[in-house]
């Protein structure tokens, strides 16, 4: 403000927009229009400090960790694991290891092998099929043979050859012919004969304290052979 000696004080007012009189700004901003370019503060007011309900935000609580509930998870996941493995092990297939050589060449001492369990479950076994069984003599003892005959079926050896039926079998498998001739027997209802794959090196069917096998005695079928590694291979 400045004064004029005739006039009296003379009034300066200042607009934020050069060339724009203050009564034409006045105008705009009473009309409602936000110029363009321009910031407008809205005052902040009580509900929006507190909130759009018209309350205070409090914060979420922590959840805090119970010891005792976080322990009986962990129970419940071994025990659930535990149950599946034994009843994996029991119906389906168990990894077994090799303890002898009766069963050269085709399975070795310390091999690994997958065995089969459902199958016999589900179905009955055959000729030629590679067993794991629990020898009649010891029930906490596991055999692990090679089927010859089932039940009805007349075996003899003769000449270094088994003979089924009066049928001499070829058998590639086995690591060398038999040296005793074995007189010739007939296979009873429910049972099997078993002999091992090394015939001069293995107790088997032929022997007193094993002889005629239970069905109800065979646990599953060899199938594949895990280790080692470099001879992984499928068991015939």
């Amino acid at each position: 403000m400045m004064w004029d000696r005739e006039n009296g004080p003379i009034l300066f007012y200042m607009s934020d927009k050069a060339g724009v009189p203050p009564m034409e700004e006045k105008e705009r901003n009473s009309s409602g229009v936000i110029p363009e370019g321009e910031n407008v503060r809205r005052p902040v007011t009580e509900t929006d400090a507190k909130g759009s309900n018209g309350r205070k935000d409090v914060p979420a609580k922590k959840e805090t960790n119970d010891p005792l509930k976080e322990m009986k998870e962990w129970i419940q996941a071994i025990v659930t694991a535990v149950v599946l493995a034994l009843l994996i092990r029991t119906f389906l297939f168990e990894i077994i290891l090799v303890d002898g050589s009766s069963m050269l060449p085709t399975l070795h001492d310390a091999d690994r092998i997958f065995v089969n369990k459902i199958g016999y479950i589900i179905g009955g076994p055959h000729h030629g099929d590679v067993v794991i069984f629990k020898t009649p003599e010891d029930p906490h003892t596991n055999y692990v043979k090679r089927i010859i005959g089932l039940p009805g079926d007349r075996v003899r050896i003769q000449g270094g050859v088994v003979y089924v039926n009066n049928k001499a079998l070829t058998e590639p498998y086995i690591l060398e012919p038999p040296y005793d001739d074995y007189e010739e027997v007939t296979v009873p209802k429910g049972t099997f004969f078993a002999l091992g794959d090394n015939r001069n090196g293995s107790k088997d069917s032929r022997d007193l304290h094993v002889g005629f096998v239970p069905v109800g005695n065979l646990l599953g079928k060899a199938v594949l052979r895990l280790w080692p590694l470099d001879n992984m291979t499928q068991i015939h």
